[in-house]
């Protein structure tokens, strides 16, 4: 009965997840991985060709020709748990309803931690196209503007092209005349949790907070989120605990990562105040991070991997980073690893970059 229940409550989690993701699966990212993300690494398919098509010759056929599609490790990097302490029942006793709640909170607070996680993905690999202050006379034009270049970039316009828009930004949208409501477009897209279209974009209120931030539009083909309970959750009696008297826990693991495929199919607009970033190697197991536009000349501050973004006007002390001297810091790093690069004017962040280190930028052990 207790296997029962714990392939129960880990559906239900991801049921909830699900519903609560707004980077959603098939929206926003894909699953086309092989293996088990619990192995701690899992295979995609990288193709940037598509397959050959020629004329037909009925006496002597046609040559056959050999597909470019590779497959690439994705390590999984992130294993998130939850431990909620449930005090004066035992694992037999306690109360569904106690046990719902529980659950209903644990997959919230999944989805947060993996929209963060996977917003901070899609913004370390992005192309960032626009740094012009969005007004409600050029939010249509910066739109349609995104989308030529990903019609440039050969991205599919298929339907499935999305637009993340922070709260300021959706403001504009919707007071545009060109926006499209989801009520005027069927079932389907609502539920992809967009609400509504524009310019051939999904859009999707993105309640984000990144310093600068307005819009970031992409296709899900391009992104790859690959997920995977490690332990399920369960309820756990911890009566032989040794510290716990007449109490259980509601447990479970899951890990999860994130990889963007091609970086001209994410595409990130800023307000002025974005930085760009290059990166190159330094001593043995060291990157060292270059800030090539977008700085104020002021001071800087770095994070590996943050677990949240940095949000405009945030305190130096607040954010807690590390000093960065442009070109010149060296920061151990391995490949895959995000670096979070803030501008910070009278101690206050007033800008926000994003890298992920590759292998070639990371000094070579002697």
């Amino acid at each position: 009965m207790p296997h029962v229940a714990q392939d129960r409550y880990s559906k239900l989690v991801l049921a909830k997840l699900r519903d609560t993701l707004v980077l959603k699966d098939g929206v926003v990212f894909n699953n086309d991985y092989e293996g088990s993300p619990a192995a701690g690494v899992v295979k995609i398919p990288v193709r940037d060709t598509e397959v050959a098509v020629s004329d037909y010759d009925k006496a002597n056929g046609i040559q056959g020709t050999h597909g470019s599609t590779a497959y690439e490790n994705m390590p999984i990097t992130k294993d998130k748990a939850l431990n909620e302490i449930i005090d004066g029942y035992d694992a037999a006793a306690v109360p569904d309803n106690l046990v719902a709640d529980r659950l209903d909170s644990a997959a919230y607070a999944l989805a947060k931690q993996i929209d963060t996680d996977g917003g901070t993905t899609l913004l370390a690999a992005a192309t960032v196209d626009n740094e012009a202050l969005l007004t409600k006379d050029n939010i249509y034009s910066a739109i349609v503007d995104l989308r030529t270049r990903m019609n440039k970039a050969n991205i599919p316009n298929d339907g499935q092209r999305y637009l993340l828009a922070l709260p300021d930004a959706m403001a504009l949208i919707l007071k545009s005349p060109e926006f499209i409501s989801a009520s005027s477009l069927g079932d389907e897209v609502k539920q992809s949790g967009a609400i509504g279209k524009i310019a051939g974009f999904l859009v999707i209120e993105w309640n984000d907070k990144t310093a600068n931030l307005q819009l970031l539009a992409g296709h899900p083909r391009f992104a790859t989120r690959a997920t995977e309970f490690s332990v399920d959750v369960h309820v756990q009696d911890l009566s032989g605990s040794g510290k716990y008297i007449g109490a259980s826990a509601v447990q479970g693991r899951k890990v999860y990562d994130h990889k963007v495929l091609r970086s001209v199919a994410i595409r990130a607009v800023y307000s002025p105040g974005s930085l760009t970033l290059q990166a190159a190697a330094g001593s043995a197991g060291t990157t060292k991070i270059t800030v090539v536009s977008g700085n104020t000349g002021a001071a800087y501050a770095y994070k590996k991997n943050p677990a949240a973004r940095a949000v405009y006007g945030t305190t130096k002390t607040t954010y807690a980073g590390t000093d960065l001297t442009s070109g010149t810091t060296e920061i151990e790093a391995k490949e895959g690893d995000i670096l979070e690069v803030v501008d910070l004017s009278s101690n206050k962040v007033v800008g926000v970059g994003y890298y992920t280190v590759k292998a070639g930028d990371i000094g070579a052990t002697a």
